[in-house]
């Protein structure tokens, strides 16, 4: 009876695997089509770009319970100026958009399992959506130069200018979302200039890192609404560092060193990468440039050329290591070592006998002062300037 049941099993198996090869040559002979989604539609729920993306299935696989059903999304992000896409199980996804911008999507449905004979199959089409920008306020009142800076990853300020065609009278106002934000928040504190509202500041830590951030500025007046301006970005790819502090040049018969000192701020050290700028200056007037990037806080550089005025000046911004970019700190104040002076002939003065007395002790003390220190005492010009004493 056993070898029954085990030859009726084995005569069901090879049926089986038998029809599964025959789908598999057939789906790959006749061209096995899969119909994109039917419905495509966009919610905006008020986060200021972040729009909800929703789709139905095609109506040709509703019964088709028994193979996995996935989604291909593609989206153009108008921030990056290129397509995203993700692929899904779920039949509706959220991202983010420039509100000025076209919004543009497609869909494709993705099939797999025993309908495709285990094969992943793509539709062929795509349903897309593409919506225009609403036609809001008048034109050339949209705010300018709309840019965020992270000082010290302490305080976020939201600078702007206004458009050409912004009436006087106009009050213009900045909004903020991010996630888990449940509804949209105006800004805490706002810059006046003149009279008028020209950024926002946010009180420390605030906001938080790595997550995307939605800003706008709109406004209105007496004439009507302004155009919004959008944009989106994370706060630790905008950090300017503080400026570096106490630049010190040593020279001597060594190679020629600079030293600074770590700024006092919540920027992790590891984090930042600094820039040397070395200016030299001749007699003549003529002036030459030079620019070294590190990971130290010191550079050795060949000795300066005496003849000639050698200045230094230091700035650092965020590594990529830490940040996709980041802005450049201000220059520190220059540190500079005066050129040595030729001395014309003839420009000598002739001394009295008094003045040779003089002379003659002043090197005596000189001299015995030398003898006294240590004979491996090297002699080695520095100059040390602090960004503090300058501020």
């Amino acid at each position: 009876m056993g070898s029954v049941w085990a030859t009726k099993n084995w005569l069901i198996y090879q049926a089986t695997l038998l029809l599964m090869i025959n789908w598999r040559v057939s789906t790959a002979d006749k061209g096995f089509l899969v119909d994109p989604p039917d419905d495509l539609w966009i919610q905006d729920p008020g986060f200021l770009g972040y729009l909800k993306i929703s789709w139905s299935s095609p109506a040709s696989l509703i019964n088709a319970t028994e193979c996995p059903k996935q989604y291909q999304l593609e989206y153009f992000n108008a921030y990056s100026s290129r397509w995203n896409a993700i692929r899904t199980p779920m039949n509706s996804y959220s991202a983010q958009f420039d509100l000025m911008k076209d919004v543009r999507v497609r869909v494709y449905t993705l099939l797999s399992g025993p309908c495709t004979g285990g094969e992943m199959i793509k539709s062929t089409n795509y349903t897309e959506l593409v919506l225009k920008p609403p036609n809001t306020g008048a034109a050339n009142t949209k705010v300018q130069d709309l840019e965020c800076v992270n000082y010290d990853m302490i305080n976020l300020e939201c600078t702007w200018k206004r458009g050409a065609k912004t009436p006087d009278n106009a009050q213009q106002n900045l909004y903020f979302w991010h996630k888990p934000l449940e509804y949209v928040k105006e800004c805490p504190n706002y810059i006046i200039s003149s009279g008028i509202r020209s950024g926002c500041r946010f009180p420390k830590s605030s906001l938080p890192v790595f997550t995307d951030i939605n800003f706008c500025v709109n406004g209105s007046s007496s004439e009507g609404p302004l155009q919004p301006q959008f944009i989106s970005l994370q706060i630790q790819n905008h950090v300017k560092p503080p400026t570096a502090e106490k630049v010190c040049v040593h020279a001597g018969p060594d190679p020629l060193e600079i030293r600074w000192e770590y700024p006092v701020g919540s920027v992790p050290e590891h984090c930042l990468e600094w820039e040397v700028e070395h200016r030299l200056e001749g007699p003549d007037g003529r002036k030459t440039l030079e620019l070294t990037s590190t990971t130290e806080r010191s550079l050795k550089l060949p000795s300066a050329d005496q003849k000639k005025k050698n200045c230094f000046r230091i700035r650092s911004k965020l590594h990529t290591y830490c940040a996709e970019k980041g802005f450049w700190s201000d220059w520190s104040q220059p540190t500079c070592l005066l050129e040595k002076k030729d001395v014309m002939p003839g420009a000598e003065q002739i001394m009295t006998p008094n003045n040779v007395y003089v002379a003659a002790a002043i090197i005596a003390t000189l001299v015995l002062f030398l003898c006294v220190g240590s004979a491996a005492f090297k002699m080695r010009k520095s100059v040390c300037n602090h960004a503090a004493e300058f501020s």
